[in-house]
């Protein structure tokens, strides 16, 4: 396939669209924040709006590595290793990190996507998709963020938006 050019996350959904040119390529469940939609540092918050990959972390890592500071711990994540840690923000196999494209609103200041560490990563399978329980990322069971991950270059713009795609949510892939 053909790398995706644009990204739109519903929050509404709890969806990745991706696609290339109009075409609609991919479809995938999403978890996005607890406390919601918003841009404030330390908010714990999804924040909206236009956005770009900045970076991408974790090429030729295990499904289920676990990443902390953006680097891998040398562990890949286990339910052993879940109980040994409970309460963990589990970052796992790959990360997509984000930063704004929109000055004042989702880049610089106290509302800096990237200073704040947003990004699209793995979660263990035992977290549900489709209920927003992050701490503001967006997280993808590991599966589908590895087949992300290898379509999503650096730079590719990202939006994230609170309403509904129903159009996108039913359409066929192409």
């Amino acid at each position: 396939m053909t790398t995706l050019d644009f990204l739109h996350i519903s929050i509404a959904d709890q969806m990745l669209y991706g696609f290339v040119g109009s075409r609609l390529r991919v479809r995938m469940p999403v978890s996005t924040a607890r406390n919601g939609a918003g841009e404030r540092n330390g908010s714990g918050c999804t924040p909206r709006g236009a956005h770009r990959v900045r970076a991408r972390i974790g090429d030729g890592l295990p499904c289920g590595a676990v990443l902390r500071g953006r680097r891998w711990t040398g562990e890949v994540w286990t339910p052993v290793l879940h109980e040994q840690h409970p309460g963990r923000d589990w970052i796992l196999t790959r990360i997509l990190w984000l930063s704004g494209s929109e000055p004042g609103y989702n880049r610089l200041g106290d509302v800096d996507t990237f200073r704040r560490y947003i990004y699209l990563h793995g979660t263990p399978d035992s977290e549900p998709m489709g209920v927003p329980l992050s701490h503001g990322c967006v997280r993808l069971r590991n599966a589908d963020l590895l087949d992300l991950f290898d379509l999503v270059p650096t730079g590719c713009a990202v939006y994230i938006g609170e309403a509904a795609c129903p159009d996108w949510s039913s359409a066929t892939l192409d």
